[in-house]
């Protein structure tokens, strides 16, 4: 049997007051109304907001990310067609140029020489500003409106290993965007009618070593538009995913753990994707550009590499029903940290 996992329909708080779990947060939702109150667990909290938008020509992204200890926070691009890629990363210790909100829509900032992020949230859009004086020899400046629409469903999830450390994860997909990324004399136009972003805000108390498999995509594809968010290893036996399929802003849940299967050796070889036991998930990803970023500092080891490419096969309605995925954009990645 697939475990039926908990809807939440109410404001919850994700800690109590010892900074431990709350067992009502435990489930997921489709508003994002779980409040991520973490406190005490020194050098354990783990908070980020990671942006990733999907343009005709580019996909842009920017990161703010506090390990307690640190803040990281990194920009990059990649160029569909010519494959130019570059990305930026400043890491600083115990930052006090950093604001993450602990509700899914507050603002978020960072603030440095080398690279500037403020995303600010007011009447159901995001304004995302970033700055990078030196990005490839060039100045990189973005300015981003991304819509929140009222009836738009997310998918907003609390992932228990116990009571000491946990995860609160909210992926928001299919987010229409408009704006501009500048770089040098370059410029990117995004529209909000083909452009869209993916939130991944992220707030937990983490062990001190994590593998996980991210996979997404929030295209207009087939007269759809069409977001996946499939997650696998870090979630496998908490009886919570984080997997879901998004069609013209309402979604599907999908209670059973997906499987990734990929070659560790050469990850630009095609995955194959899907649902441990049944087969309501079959998708196969084939990449096109594969993105490497190693960290190895004294508290911090991470590697990730993340893929982009396309979607092909099927996920299945609650119903029954396929739903087809044909070469749709999008990424997936595995992610080591020690941390």
């Amino acid at each position: 049997m697939q475990h039926i996992e908990r809807e939440l329909t109410e404001y919850v708080k994700l800690c109590d007051a010892k900074g431990q779990l709350n067992p009502s947060a435990i489930g997921y939702a489709k508003k994002p109304i779980v409040e991520s109150n973490l406190k005490g667990n020194f050098l354990r909290k783990k908070k980020w907001n990671y942006w990733c938008v999907f343009g005709d020509e580019i996909v842009f992204s920017a990161t703010i990310c506090h390990l307690d200890y640190a803040a990281v926070c990194f920009v990059y691009f990649l160029n569909y067609e010519t494959q130019r890629f570059f990305e930026k990363t400043v890491m600083v210790p115990y930052s006090r140029s950093l604001l993450l909100s602990e509700s899914v829509l507050g603002n978020s900032l960072f603030y440095h020489s080398e690279l500037s992020i403020h995303s600010i949230y007011d009447e159901g859009k995001t304004r995302l500003a970033v700055t990078v004086p030196d990005f490839d020899g060039e100045k990189l400046h973005a300015s981003l409106t991304i819509a929140h629409p009222e009836d738009l469903e997310s998918l907003n999830v609390v992932i228990p290993w116990n009571r000491q450390t946990f995860q609160f994860t909210a992926k928001h997909h299919a987010l229409p965007t408009a704006g501009t990324v500048q770089i040098g004399p370059k410029r990117y136009d995004f529209d909000e009618l083909d452009s869209f972003s993916v939130l991944d805000f992220g707030r937990g108390v983490w062990p001190r070593e994590a593998v996980w498999n991210w996979g997404m995509a929030s295209q207009r594809s087939l007269g759809k538009v069409i977001g996946l968010n499939l997650g696998g290893k870090w979630t496998d036996g908490t009886g919570m995913t984080e997997n879901a399929f998004f069609v013209n802003g309402r979604m599907t849940k999908i209670s059973e753990d997906v499987i990734f299967r990929y070659d560790a050796e050469n990850f630009k070889k095609p995955w194959l994707i899907h649902t441990k036991l049944s087969d309501d998930v079959k998708l196969t990803f084939t990449p096109f550009y594969e993105r490497v970023s190693k960290s190895d500092a004294r508290l911090v080891k991470s590697e990730v590499h993340q893929l982009f490419g396309y979607y092909n096969g099927y996920v299945r309605y609650a119903d029954g029903k396929k739903l087809k995925i044909h070469q749709l954009l999008g990424s997936v990645e595995e992610h080591y940290a020690k941390w």
